[in-house]
């Protein structure tokens, strides 16, 4: 008979990824559920939009992996938690119920609007693989249809592209439009003129990528002027309709493609029973630094959606990659050791951002890279950190072509066709 005790991780990212090949499988009986049914790479996501890189090429299916040594004995359930009973000790998903002894939410983020919840519906987002293919659809149909239309402020008026969010994703999605307007248009697009395309990037505060230091801004905004991106700082937005973006301080701007990248919140939760968890800003849930969930038992909660408030983060961690993964390691030797309690310290390795090729940015420590040299690196760590060696031997050869030749394969529009009318159980 199984005496295991039941795990359940609601989320298969960095962190709950990390968590599930940590923690010692003789001991719980781990059940990993997700709404997708594969793990992807969320630093890459510009470059699926981009069509840079195959959406396949940053995703790996979960029951491929739980068959690799890491992860062999945990189980995998396609499903969105929609409710959690904390007295009952149950999950429910859109399929099933499923009981549980202790509890890791994983699930990560999703946009922050800041209070304008419309935007949802009319702007792009990149926080899934599936919301990037749908941004490279829009990208390469706004061309094509300008590549062949007669009518010149038909065309300005197609391809105007305005990213709204300096920071590493912003400046990265950016970058490779403005890759794409000043070496692919004429190459691939002789009928449209490079200076027809206006790409824009809005950022709130007074100098791009705020989380690392004041020279990073600077060199950034120098890349951009190299790739003809425009730069508006201290600008931010009020609202958008009909094509109009329009700023606090009254101004506008005409732009048919608005990218948001400008900020995150915490995926939510319905929860049932006597006691609830306690949520923080952002709507992450706020953890001790054991990671457990203020306010019920047996929960834990691990990366961007915990809230650990310390001397060195009064505000919070960042919620970056490194945090998910070190802090799922903890966890798991934590719970595999029974009376080890270790406090969970980040440990920071740094932050890179890239602009496009030869254009990088890498913070490390006390080491400060740009240029050629930080974009090895930031190409280095990004292709280790893949899962499968498949994935990383597609992505290298594929950089390394687009590299010495500007072409890619990979600007096809593909849409989903209806599904035909069916009847579920």
């Amino acid at each position: 008979m199984d005496t295991r005790k039941r795990m359940i991780v609601i989320g298969g990212g960095f962190a709950g990824l990390t968590f599930i090949k940590h923690i010692d499988r003789k001991k719980w009986d781990v059940v990993l559920i997700d709404k997708d049914n594969y793990h992807s790479f969320p630093p890459l996501f510009y470059q699926v939009a981009s069509a840079g890189l195959d959406a396949g090429s940053i995703c790996f299916a979960f029951r491929r992996e739980m068959r690799s040594r890491r992860a062999r004995g945990c189980r995998f359930h396609l499903g969105e938690v929609r409710r959690i009973d904390t007295d009952r000790r149950v999950v429910h998903t859109q399929f099933e119920t499923l009981e549980y002894d202790a509890l890791v939410i994983a699930a990560g983020t999703t946009n922050n609007f800041f209070g304008m919840p419309e935007l949802e519906k009319t702007v792009y987002t990149l926080k899934s693989t599936t919301q990037a293919i749908r941004c490279r659809n829009d990208i390469l149909q706004r061309l094509e249809r300008a590549a062949v239309s007669k009518d010149a402020d038909l065309r300005r008026r197609l391809l105007t592209f305005t990213i709204i969010g300096g920071g590493p994703a912003g400046v990265e999605i950016a970058g490779a439009l403005g890759e794409m307007k000043r070496y692919i248009l004429p190459r691939e697009y002789p009928g449209i003129d490079p200076t027809e395309v206006t790409v824009t990037l809005v950022e709130g505060s007074d100098r791009l990528l705020r989380t690392m230091d004041a020279h990073a801004g600077r060199k950034v905004l120098e890349y951009m002027e190299h790739l003809m991106v425009n730069v508006k700082l201290s600008c931010t937005m009020k609202s958008y309709a009909d094509n109009t973006i329009t700023f606090t301080d009254g101004t506008q701007l005409y732009s048919e493609m608005v990218i948001w990248t400008a900020g995150v919140t915490a995926n939510s939760f319905d929860f049932e029973g006597s006691v609830k968890p306690s949520i923080g800003p952002g709507g992450r849930f706020i953890v001790d630094n054991l990671n457990r969930v203020t306010g019920v038992q047996n929960v834990y909660a691990l990366g961007d959606i915990a809230y650990i408030a310390d001397n060195a983060y009064p505000h919070g961690h960042p919620q970056v990659a490194q945090v998910a993964i070190q802090s799922a390691r903890n966890l798991a030797r934590n719970l595999n050791q029974e009376g080890r309690d270790k406090p969970f310290v980040y440990r920071d390795k740094g932050t890179m951002a890239t602009v496009g090729r030869n254009r990088a940015i890498a913070d490390i420590k006390h080491l400060r890279l740009y240029g050629r040299p930080a974009w090895f690196i930031w190409m280095a760590v990004h292709l280790m950190s893949l899962l499968g060696m498949r994935n990383r031997l597609t992505v290298f050869i594929t950089w390394v072509w687009a590299y010495f030749t500007y072409s890619s394969s990979l600007r096809l529009i593909l849409r989903p066709t209806r599904f035909p009318l069916r009847q579920h159980d």
